[in-house]
């Protein structure tokens, strides 16, 4: 799987306008497969989006069932309230993956959830959106905040970053061969007074600076990945979303994390991995110490979109799905 997705690949695949779907959720067949959905049970959507997920979820609950959405996004979060608010099954809650876990554990839910999904996607409304500045495919203002009240934008963050600390965040987070050369382009404009504040600015500098294209993506893609990354904390987000995110589930409750770049999946596959290990005691041990127990169990491989929901939903093709369960 390649790390940067192109434009038209970033997405949960969850776009809406209004409450009317454009596209279909993700990978929603595994997703539901592998949450094991249980009619009474307590689910989590922790990234709604526009609710792709959500409504699927849903409609395999009862009335005893329950359903907790999240998103740090106010957008998403206005959406999810005028589809779902209605629904006495339903809590609709305004965070960061980050800070969903500590929230939801003093709301009394830790230990009890059945299932737990992360899709951590970039919406079609946020990707669509030239007020966003999440995509060069339409000019607006060079923003890229998932929570667009909280934290700078990218042209706040290039405007403050010196040559050094935009390579290695263009290095690090977009693994773009050419980070040096965009970098030094930017610093550049910015002390002409010219630096990019749209997306067609920035993606205009980076095509001047790029001469060798990568078949089928353009040439700004790595960049804006790795700036909407640095802005938005992905990384440290997912990282301390995993750390407590066990901790929320029942035993043989399922955990599922669809990721869309390598950065991500990295990270979801090894905390799974070393989830499930039993740390370094020979097999002769009769009792495991309980902080050495393997605490989550692999369920599947790592899905992927098939053929049929690639031809309805290209924005699928990067699309990676890991699911596990929590141990006894």
């Amino acid at each position: 799987m390649g790390l940067a997705q192109s434009q038209n690949d970033m997405t949960d695949g969850d776009a809406s306008s209004g409450c009317r779907d454009r596209h279909q959720p993700v990978l929603l067949g595994p997703v539901l497969a592998g949450l094991h959905i249980r009619p009474e049970g307590v689910y989590v959507d922790a990234t709604y989006g526009r609710g792709g997920h959500a409504r699927a979820i849903l409609e395999k609950l009862s009335d005893q069932g329950r359903l907790i959405v999240a998103d740090r996004d106010p957008e998403a979060v206005a959406h999810a309230q005028k589809v779902l608010g209605g629904d006495e099954r339903c809590v609709i809650l305004r965070v960061t993956l980050a800070e969903l876990p500590q929230l939801l554990e003093q709301r009394g839910e830790a230990g009890i959830v059945d299932g737990l999904l992360a899709d951590l996607g970039v919406s079609s409304p946020q990707l669509d959106s030239p007020q966003r500045g999440f995509s060069f495919q339409h000019d607006g203002p060079l923003d890229m905040r998932m929570d667009p009240q909280r934290g700078e934008s990218a042209a706040q963050l290039l405007e403050r970053s010196t040559a050094q600390e935009l390579t290695r965040l263009i290095r690090s987070y977009g693994e773009e061969r050419q980070a040096g050369r965009i970098a030094r382009a930017i610093v550049r404009a910015r002390e002409s007074h010219q630096a990019p504040r749209t997306t067609r600015e920035l993606a205009g500098l980076i095509e001047g600076v790029i001469k060798k294209r990568e078949p089928g993506r353009h040439p700004a893609t790595r960049t804006f990945q790795a700036l909407r990354i640095a802005v938005n904390d992905e990384l440290n987000e997912l990282e301390a979303f995993l750390d407590r995110a066990i901790d929320l589930l029942r035993p043989a409750g399922r955990l599922a994390i669809i990721a869309f770049h390598s950065l991500e999946d990295r990270r979801v596959k090894r905390f799974i991995r070393d989830a499930s290990r039993s740390g370094d005691l020979p097999p002769a041990v009769p009792v495991v110490p309980e902080g050495l127990r393997p605490r989550l169990s692999p369920v599947g491989k790592a899905y992927r979109a098939d053929q049929v929901e690639l031809a309805a939903n290209r924005r699928a093709r990067s699309a990676v799905l890991r699911i596990a369960e929590r141990l006894p």
